[in-house]
């Protein structure tokens, strides 16, 4: 019985950590290859409504969005680091 306990105990610190990392990370959950396709859904989507071209417009949103997050911690400075200009 206490193999059955510790596992279980194993198994949930396991999905836990998985959790924590997909909330940490900040990112949308993406699907397998092919996704809505493979099984005719593809019109069911609730991003695009089945038009590609507005999942390509959405991702190229999202890429942008990140590259300003990543312009704005780029015009940030390390105030403590010593100067070797002198």
């Amino acid at each position: 019985m206490t193999i059955y306990i510790l596992a279980f105990f194993i198994m949930l610190l396991l999905v836990a950590g998985m959790a924590i990392g997909a909330i940490v990370q900040n990112k949308p959950l993406k699907g397998t290859c092919g996704g809505l396709n493979k099984i005719g859904m593809k019109k069911d989507c609730e991003v695009c409504g089945g038009d590609d071209d507005e999942c390509e417009k959405e991702q190229e949103r999202q890429r942008q969005a990140a590259l300003k997050q990543t312009a704005a911690a780029d015009l940030a400075y390390d105030a403590t680091a010593k100067r070797t200009d002198k």
